[in-house]
């Protein structure tokens, strides 16, 4: 019995005096010297580094007497050049200054202090601190004017001031509640704006960390629990500056297949061929626009990754080509748990050449998942890496272009929901415990996922969706939110969580529409797809025993209103495919809060119940039921209602009506939108290339100014990266009397199938009397072909066809 040994006085079970855990700091600076670019500051109790990746961005990484080590994790991407600043010394500082920044390190505390060189203090890290077991705590100045964003993938309004969160990928099926410290995804950015400035802070750290709002008034914190404290700190001074130089350094979305930009649909699960193939048909016989049908769990032997069950999927490769020539593609979901069963190759095989998860001391670490007892492949080595992205010739062998990666965080089924903190990952020779690199892993299985997919593709684009990831995980995935529920609550949620994982450098982001736990309804259902056809990621999903959800599921009123706007996203897809490479080039999100349009606009800072699709449309979903009309905040200047044409000085809130079949939309003067003709799939070669150029607001005045540059390629080989593409500029110039519109191809590496191009004044300030090298004709003559211009009495529109490739400019007389 336990009082007959030892156990009886374990400390743990003697009540005695409450040890008070020590915080240690950096103490004075006894020395600082240059190296190699990194600037080495030595205290009585531990060092930091300081490095200047530009005239705006500094690292600092601290580290322990005597050890230095400036390497990185995967998410920072390998830095060109460094930048060296000029230093200077004062009794009371080490000063470091850019042509951008005054950095200064206080040699008695070690406060950093970054002002701007008019003297105006834009960032204040007033300590550092770190106790015996190595977790570690920074403590950042707050303004009463601070406002908080970034951070991906979190729940609650789009300011996060007064807010705590903790980056520690978790699987959460319970509902998304604004409380919810910890999500899927952890992408550990934090953007500080106060007093007309922005700058970010970036900590490198794939274990568990937090960054807390909410709790000392004047201050905010930054923490870790076991790693390095390695922040980098990035100045704007606009937001976009910050997203811009933020994605420099952890990188961009790689421009995805044109397909991936369609509708998907899904459900867990369709459960067998013949469902998958009635679903399909039923998208083609309804009109209603569809690219990808997703496979769940139950496509699987018994759960099995890199199989199909032969009976419910007695011919897989003959469903895929045939789905294929309907234009519709197949995407199968793949988690990292193989199944325990050595008759299983893949199992099999990760044993005998130790590709899977160990402890230290040597046995495979298993967990509970679908497949019931599961390993877990290393994902760290690359060489495992490599050995799972190869078993995807499985899929692409079958026409499989695209890989659904799900329980990644990893979710395991017990009580820390994750894999044991103590697990070991060779990490190419360099050991760490899972509860060091946590975070890192669901990144690291889609990186192997795109890598191995892309290899095995013949020259096209892989899609690879997440749920799980880090920092850098733009490059290889986009991400969806995760187990969602059909409550109007979290319809309105998504929208400041998609609008801060893009201002995260996540452009290629969404929820499940319609929700995807929980139960449905029409009227949700038709406002999610309204808001959702704008969406980057646009995606269908629902739960096993939850009400059907497919866009007919609610009879044909409801049916209809959903064909229109899904049917609207594919009119778009030449304006989005444009956002999508601009962002590719520039990190700028797709969705984009008002705020990072308008940043001076003090109504706009926790605006998150609309959002900008690119700079100049405005969105305003109805996220509640029973709703026929809603506030919607317009920013200065004029705006279009996209629906009626009608005009809405900016700078003030309106009334928008909004029927069921309606959600409010507005375009900026001064904006062009390309729109393409309808297709039922993104590679519909029955509809040509034409684009059509909607001009807002047009003036015969010298102050109207408008550009528009349309990027094209093949939208589905890797060519473009060697020239194959076109980028077209349209410009429009006014003057007393006259508009000037120029056309000119920039870049001609690609040819488009069309003949014409089109372009529509949407409600112009004036009525042309003609146009030079036109003929007026009638709309039924344009309808038909005919080259020319005509006026829509009925809006006050001018509409113009020319043919593309052969007039480089037009003047519209007044």
């Amino acid at each position: 019995m336990m009082e007959d040994t030892s156990e009886a006085i374990h400390p743990d079970k003697v009540d005695g005096p409450a040890v008070q855990e020590v915080w240690s700091s950096f103490g004075q600076l006894r020395e600082w010297r240059e190296y190699d670019g990194a600037y080495l500051c030595h205290g009585q109790n531990a060092g930091a580094a300081l490095v200047f990746l530009s005239d705006a961005e500094f690292r600092f990484k601290v580290f322990s007497e005597g050890v230095l080590d400036l390497s990185t994790t995967i998410a920072v991407l390998p830095q060109k050049e460094i930048i060296r600043p000029d230093v200077e010394e004062s009794e009371q500082e080490l000063i470091f200054r850019t042509s951008m920044l005054v950095v200064t390190l206080d040699k008695q505390t070690f406060a950093l202090t970054v002002k701007d060189h008019e003297g105006s203090e834009i960032a204040r890290q007033e300590s550092i601190s770190w106790t015996p077991r190595g977790a570690t705590n920074a403590l950042f100045n707050m303004q009463e004017d601070s406002h908080f964003y970034g951070l991906g993938e979190k729940s609650s309004f789009l300011d996060k001031r007064g807010e705590r969160y903790t980056m520690w990928n978790t699987d959460v099926y319970a509902p998304h509640m604004p409380e919810i410290e910890a999500l899927y995804e952890s992408i550990p950015l934090l953007i500080h704006m106060h007093q007309g400035s922005t700058y970010g802070v970036f900590l490198d750290n794939p274990g568990r960390s937090d960054f807390d709002m909410r709790s000392h008034g004047v201050a905010y914190t930054i923490g870790c629990t076991t790693g390095s404290y390695d922040i980098y700190f990035i100045y704007g001074p606009e937001i976009k500056d910050v997203v811009r130089r933020y994605t420099a350094l952890t990188g961009r979305i790689t421009l995805p297949p044109k397909w991936a930009l369609g509708y998907h649909q899904s459900r867990y699960s369709y459960m067998d061929q013949q469902e998958v193939m009635e679903l399909a048909h039923s998208f083609r016989e309804k009109n209603i626009p569809c690219d990808v049908i997703y496979l769940d769990i139950h496509y699987m032997d018994e759960y099995r990754v890199f199989t199909f069950d032969k009976i419910r999927f007695p011919d897989p490769k003959g469903m895929i080509a045939e789905l294929k020539e309907m234009g519709i593609r197949i995407i199968p979901i793949v988690d990292p748990g193989v199944k325990k069963d050595p008759k299983y190759r893949i199992y099999r095989e990760g044993v005998q050449e130790e590709h899977f998860c160990r402890h230290l001391e040597g046995d495979i670490y298993y967990g509970n998942v679908w497949p019931g007892i599961s390993a877990f492949p290393d994902f760290t080595e690359t060489r495992t890496a490599q050995w799972w992205g190869d078993h995807h010739a499985f899929y692409t062998s079958l026409g499989i272009d695209g890989i659904w990666n799900d329980m990644n965080e990893p979710a395991v089924f017990n009580e820390l929901k994750t894999m044991d903190p103590d697990v070991m990952h060779l990490n190419d020779g360099d050991p760490m415990t899972h509860e060091e690199i946590h975070n890192l892993y669901g990144m690291l299985m889609s990186k192997a996922t795109y890598e191995g997919m892309k290899q095995h593709m013949n020259g096209r684009r892989p899609f690879v969706l997440t749920r799980a990831g880090y920092s850098g995980i733009q490059r290889y995935a986009a991400i969806w939110t995760g187990d969602n529920r059909s409550f109007w609550e979290h319809m309105a949620m998504a929208m400041p969580m998609i609008l801060n994982m893009g201002l995260s450098g996540l452009p290629f982001a969404g929820p499940d529409i319609g929700g995807f736990a929980h139960h449905t309804s029409d009227q949700l259902l038709v406002r999610w797809t309204q808001m959702g056809a704008f969406f980057p990621y646009c995606r269908n999903h629902s739960a096993i025993g939850t009400i059907r959800q497919e866009p007919w599921s609610f009879g044909e009123q409801v049916e209809d209103i959903i064909r229109e706007y899904i049917s609207l996203r594919y009119r778009w897809m030449p304006h989005l495919y444009n956002l999508f490479y601009e962002s590719s080039r520039t990190g700028m999100p797709i969705l984009r809060p008002v705020l990072l349009e308008y940043p001076r606009d003090p109504k706009v800072t926790n605006l998150c119940d609309q959002f900008l699709l690119g700079p100049d449309v405005m969105i305003a979903p109805v996220y509640r039921p029973d709703t026929d009309c809603r506030t919607v905040y317009l920013p200065e200047g004029i705006w279009h209602d996209y629906w009626t044409g009608e005009k809405h000085e900016g700078g003030r809130h309106i009334l928008a009506p909004a029927p069921l079949d309606v959600m409010p939309m507005y375009i900026r003067a001064g904006a062009i939108i390309a729109e393409g003709e309808l297709r039922q799939y993104a590679a519909d070669h029955r509809a040509d290339d034409v684009v059509t150029f909607h001009i807002y607001g047009a003036e015969a005045k010298s102050s109207f100014q408008a550009e528009y540059t349309l990027y094209e390629d093949d939208g589905e080989t890797f060519a473009h990266e060697n020239g194959k593409y076109s980028r077209l500029h349209i410009r429009v110039s006014g003057e007393e009397g006259a508009l000037a519109l120029s056309i000119r191809y920039m870049d001609d590496g690609y040819q488009a199938q069309r003949e014409h191009l089109r372009f529509t004044l949407r409600q112009p300030a004036f009525t042309p009397a003609g146009i030079d090298q036109l003929e007026r004709i009638t709309l039924d003559e344009l309808a038909a072909g005919q080259i020319g211009w005509s006026l829509d009495d009925s809006s006050g529109d001018i509409l113009i066809q020319i043919p593309d490739r052969q007039l480089e400019q037009l003047i519209l007389r007044a």
